[in-house]
């Protein structure tokens, strides 16, 4: 069972973190939505990239079931170590120490791989992308949910100053990702708490056969 809410705030004002809570049914949404465009099945395996608190992984070792496995990563030490935690009691969960420019999932490992409002907080992205291109399986998915910068906001430390706030513009997501190699296969503009404050979208690529 995903952990009750004011427990995941608990863990981010310990960590000096300030977030909304969400409730458990928008976890679920969102992992519903995911599923779907990612074709999860039983016996899948998937990767997350950025995890955090690993919310959306639990969602997800329960749709892939016992035979498949989860990969979640972090870069954050704090946040891996919530994650190794959840692989103590998800057995179908495999936590990951992600680097600057590298994912840390290993060669063709899945048959999808997201990433939730992670990718425009990348300080290398082209590097992360090849790393993303080499994890998936030919024909594999990628779904990266993130939102356009929204107007007067700072850029995340470290990124492209093309992204013009915190966010990325879709365009922008789609032209590095395809020159890393990856196609576009469906583009979501509806996705779930979007708003004019947080114009929220997913692209899923298609890494070629």
């Amino acid at each position: 069972m995903l952990r009750r809410c004011f427990i995941g705030a608990l863990v981010l004002a310990t960590l000096g973190v300030a977030a909304p809570c969400r409730g458990q049914d928008t976890w679920k949404e969102e992992a519903d939505r995911l599923a779907d465009l990612l074709n999860w099945q039983p016996g899948n395996v998937v990767g997350e990239v950025g995890a955090g608190h690993g919310q959306l992984t639990e969602l997800a070792a329960q749709k892939v079931g016992p035979a498949g496995k989860i990969y979640s990563t972090e870069l954050d030490t704090d946040l891996l170590a919530h994650l190794q935690e959840l692989a103590g009691r998800e057995k179908n969960v495999v936590a990951v120490k992600a680097a600057e420019a590298d994912t840390g999932l290993p060669s063709e490992c899945c048959d999808s791989i997201f990433m939730r409002l992670v990718y425009h907080h990348l300080t290398k992205p082209a590097e992360t992308d090849g790393s993303l291109f080499r994890s998936l399986r030919p024909g594999g998915l990628l779904g990266v949910v993130d939102e356009d910068p929204p107007p007067g906001s700072s850029l995340p430390p470290g990124v492209p100053k093309n992204r013009g706030g915190h966010g990325i513009p879709q365009k922008i997501l789609v032209s590095e990702l395809t020159a890393a190699g990856f196609e576009v296969a469906k583009v979501v503009e509806d996705w779930p708490n979007r708003d004019a404050n947080h114009p929220i979208y997913c692209v899923v690529f298609r890494k070629p056969k």
